[in-house]
């Protein structure tokens, strides 16, 4: 799977690692230690993981996919005709990269520079295991000390960021705008490096091992450990079917109400179908501390019945992470004519048998797909589940955060090990699929 598979690994997860590896006591400042002549000639041990820098890497190593995949798919649908007309100029390869690749790829970089952007903005796991203190933490911490707030300004002000991120994409994205207009599609050329591919050879394996082979090598490691000394016992399961229960509810809750939203959009559009559409993104851009303080003023004041359940962890991860459900429905309906609907009620099909007999089954394969990516997505959130879960409801994520932060990793290590296999499989999809 390439590159793209440091997607599995949540940034919280990388954090740990990165922590066991890179930090004050971790195995590389143990080896500093332990060879003289290293200090002599570098000096004091030079990494400090609990840093801006430190957590600037950590983010960067495990969320660069989002650029990765997208640009990379975009190189794939390229055409080589407008490098051979530039080539026809006589511009070098270094100056056709500058002119025509670069300018073609850029909406494709903006796009994930900006789920990068709103991913970072977001993020409380790393930034909690790194120590580092951003919005998202202090608005957990305010609300776990009962300053609603405190916490309610600061959301306030982390929501206007995303917001003034959102404008800045669409601005961008409205100011440059590329197109391949040529009906003639040519694959572009594989191009040798010659004497640079030594460097590039190595800059990709090095990015592949620090983002992939190291920390699953770490938690290989500390599960055999955390195997060896009773991990996977009585609680570790409940924890799994905490996560799986959650997630798997909040996963078929996304798939039934992702059908008729797409499926009006599509086939009965209207100024309706389409606000309701626009406000199922609406919590897709949001962090996930934002969406679940909003749940506890809601939970708390009109439904108090499900206050404190997990029903209302499920809630939070249906708003949260609809829109994956609802953009795997919408790929796999633009492939359905409506003139299959048409033949359907001129057969005295009513609308709604139509969906059931018709629209369902031919879209079943995407929407499932949908909702392996939310399942996928719900069982590594952290913070809404941090914030949202009743009394002696632990999930995965929140073990991985509790045992992490207490330096007990052999209890961390199969959790986090666990969430990686149970997300490769709707990674593979995606990969295969773009």
């Amino acid at each position: 799977m390439g590159s793209g598979s440091a997607l599995v690994i949540p940034p919280y997860v990388g954090a740990v690692t990165y922590i066991i590896v890179f930090g004050p006591s971790g195995w590389l400042r143990d080896f500093w230690r332990d060879t003289p002549w290293l200090s002599h000639i570098v000096g004091d041990y030079p990494i400090n993981i609990y840093s801006f820098w430190g957590i600037f890497f950590v983010l960067t190593m495990f969320t660069y996919p989002y650029v990765f995949l997208i640009a990379s798919a975009s190189l794939r649908k390229m055409n080589r005709n407008f490098e051979e007309v530039a080539r026809s100029q006589g511009m070098s390869t270094s100056t056709i990269f500058w002119k025509v690749n670069l300018p073609l790829l850029r909406p494709a970089i903006g796009a994930g520079a900006i789920l990068i952007s709103l991913y970072v903005l977001s993020d409380f796991g790393a930034i909690a295991m790194l120590r580092y203190v951003t919005f998202t933490a202090a608005i957990y911490f305010q609300r776990a000390s009962f300053d609603t707030a405190s916490a309610s300004v600061l959301s306030l002000v982390l929501i206007l960021l995303t917001v003034l991120i959102l404008w800045i994409e669409a601005r961008t994205r409205k100011n440059n705008k590329y197109y391949q207009t040529t009906n003639t599609y040519r694959k572009p050329d594989i191009l040798s490096l010659g004497k640079w591919k030594p460097l590039a050879t190595f800059y990709v394996l090095l990015v592949f091992v620090l983002s992939i082979v190291l920390p699953i090598v770490v938690l290989i490691y500390w599960s055999i450990i955390g195997i060896g000394m009773g991990a996977l016992d009585e609680r570790f399961f409940g924890f799994a079917w905490n996560s799986i229960k959650v997630s798997g509810f909040a996963a078929i809750l996304c798939m039934v109400l992702a059908l008729p939203i797409i499926y009006l959009k599509s086939r009965y559009p209207s100024m309706i179908s389409s606000t309701i559409d626009r406000l199922s993104y609406a919590g897709y851009a949001l962090p996930g501390v934002i969406v679940a303080l909003g749940m506890v003023f809601i939970f708390n004041n009109h439904l108090p019945a499900l206050y404190n359940t997990f029903y209302m962890v499920a809630l939070a991860f249906v708003v949260r992470f609809l829109p994956q459900a609802m953009q795997a429905g919408e790929a796999s309906l633009s492939l359905v004519s409506p003139r299959i609907d048409e033949a359907a009620r001129s057969l005295g099909y009513p609308p709604w048998k139509v969906m059931f007999k018709v629209i369902i089954p031919s879209i079943l394969p995407g929407v499932l797909a949908g909702g392996a990516l939310v399942f996928v997505s719900s069982i590594k959130e952290l913070p809404a589940t941090l914030m949202l879960r009743p009394p002696g409801f632990d999930t995965l994520a929140v073990r991985i955060y509790f045992e992490a932060k207490e330096a007990i990793y052999h209890l961390a290590a199969p959790a986090a090990l666990l969430i990686i296999l149970v997300s490769i499989i709707p990674l593979r999809y995606l990969l295969k699929k773009y």
